[in-house]
């Protein structure tokens, strides 16, 4: 039986673990961290999965239970491949390698039900991708399901297929270097706590995401400033797989100098709680103001859908005053906040005007009277504002102001009002390997594949570019993961 080692644990080590070994391959996992703290940053994601859906009828093949009288009070909508491709370029500007957007938009339902099969369960996003409006529970912005229980439950329920599927888990194996025979990939050293030994494969996979928890690393490709921002996830990501393929001769790929960064509570630990998962993250900006310390906007709060703009405002966040911003929402906004703004490790405050709100912050209070004075002056007039919809963009945008709010304006002036404190929290890096979108095959520098080194997840690069859009991670982590644990198997016969 051939032997597959896979590098990672995370969804896309896992999704191409249990692909591996339903192809025949015996397969080893190897994860740095201990048993406790697995999981990578799978563990701490929200758990949502960005698919193209015709309509209920698609979503009811993953969610079979789902019952007649909870489907009449929902609206879902439609989610077609061609939208998801154009929301992929739209968001990276046209640069994503069409080749990986094709392979991405064209597997990721049938990876879906494939993990079904393996024995995921999953659920509507009803606390986070979803208004009321109308009378109906309306979902937005072509992100509607997630795994049961988040990424945690995502986590362990694919450990439990593992486990299942005969799976060896290696915890504390931390991977250093490949085995080479000439240009053959042949395994990988491996360091434990108390020896560095040689675990022979057939073929190798890496799954063990970006460097976003290197500091050197990102000071150096991501650039100043960006040593001093929080982890969302995983301790262990530290780019050792994207750096010792390096050295093999794998081909860099994407872009290198950028990142997926959230507004992330400015009091959050340096990394990731396993405890509260991504409860430290801010999503509901759009219907509010956002400022730095001086009192001032810097971003257009309302420039789309959460989903397409969240990923790309940390880095904005990071290069304010202190690296600080605060989210400002009067009592109109409160019913749409996210779940995460009612946790109570949250820094916030709330306060009967916008002075007394300023003064508790530490937000400049001449400068944060003056901006929302100017927007409320730049908001479309009263007998327009019964067009506000927060389960769309509903095209309520200011006049005369800079930066614009293009949707959502509705004036800030129904106190008491509340301010949340965030900072930039890195989720993972954009730069990595270069693969081949049908195999997931590692390319070298002169473009052709490494014998038997694959890739998946954080650490393939040539998908995001400036931004990403909400959901298309874990679900390309699954396609390109399944993709790599089937050639792995296959070229190991």
């Amino acid at each position: 039986m051939p032997h597959v080692i896979v590098v990672g644990a995370g969804n896309a080590a896992l999704c191409a673990a249990l692909a591996a070994r339903e192809a025949g391959a015996s397969v080893t996992v190897l994860e740095k961290a201990p048993r406790a703290e697995r999981g990578g940053n799978t563990f701490f994601a929200g758990g949502g999965f960005r698919f193209p859906y015709d309509g209920l009828e698609t979503l009811r093949l993953l969610i079979p239970d789902l019952s007649d009288d909870e489907a009449a009070r929902i609206h879902v909508g439609a989610y077609p491949a061609a939208q998801f491709r154009a929301d992929l370029a739209r968001v990276t500007d046209g640069l994503i390698d069409d080749a990986l957007a094709h392979a991405l938009v064209h597997n990721a339902l049938p990876t879906m039900i494939w993990l079904r099969e393996q024995g995921l369960r999953w659920t509507l996003m009803y606390g986070r991708q979803a208004h009321r409006v109308r009378g109906l529970l309306r979902f937005y912005g072509g992100l509607v399901v997630e795994a049961v229980g988040g990424g945690q439950g995502l986590s362990d329920a694919l450990f439990a297929a593992a486990e299942r599927a005969g799976i060896t888990l290696r915890y504390e194996s931390k991977a250093i270097r490949l085995l080479r025979t000439g240009r053959r990939i042949t395994g990988v050293a491996v360091a434990t706590p108390d020896r560095e030994e040689r675990l022979e494969a057939d073929a190798v996979v890496l799954a063990a995401g970006g460097f976003e928890a290197n500091t050197e690393m990102r000071a150096r490709y991501l650039g100043p400033g960006w040593d001093l921002a929080k982890v969302r996830g995983t301790r262990f990501n530290t780019g050792d797989a994207i750096r010792f393929a390096l050295d093999a001769g794998a081909q860099p790929h994407g872009h290198w100098s950028g990142a997926h960064a959230v507004a992330w509570d400015l009091n959050a630990p340096p990394t990731g709680n396993r405890a509260l998962g991504d409860l430290y993250q801010k999503h509901s900006y759009p219907y509010g103001l956002v400022v730095n310390r001086n009192g001032d906007r810097f971003l257009d709060e309302g420039a789309d859908l959460r989903n397409y703009t969240y990923a790309k405002y940390g880095a904005a966040i990071l290069a304010q005053p202190q690296r600080v911003a605060f989210q400002i929402f009067d009592q109109k906004a409160v019913p749409l906040l996210r779940d995460e703004y009612r946790i109570r490790q949250v820094t916030k405050a709330e306060a009967g005007t916008l002075s007394q709100l300023a003064e508790t912050l530490g937000i400049d209070p001449r400068g944060l009277a003056c901006t929302v004075r100017a927007y409320n002056a730049a908001c479309p007039p009263p007998d327009v504002l019964e067009r506000f919809d927060p389960s769309a963009c509903d095209g309520l945008a200011t006049e005369g102001l800079h930066p614009p709010k293009s949707n959502w304006a509705l004036p800030l002036d129904s106190p008491p009002y509340l301010g949340f404190a965030v900072t930039c929290g890195i989720t993972f890096t954009f730069g990595g390997l270069k693969i081949v979108p049908t195999t997931a095959a590692v390319l070298d520098t002169e473009e052709r594949p490494l014998p038997g080194l694959y890739a998946a997840g954080e650490l393939v690069g040539g998908l995001w570019f400036n931004n990403y859009t909400g959901g298309a991670g874990l679900m390309a982590g699954a396609v390109f993961g399944r993709i790599a644990g089937r050639a792995a198997a296959q070229f190991s016969n």
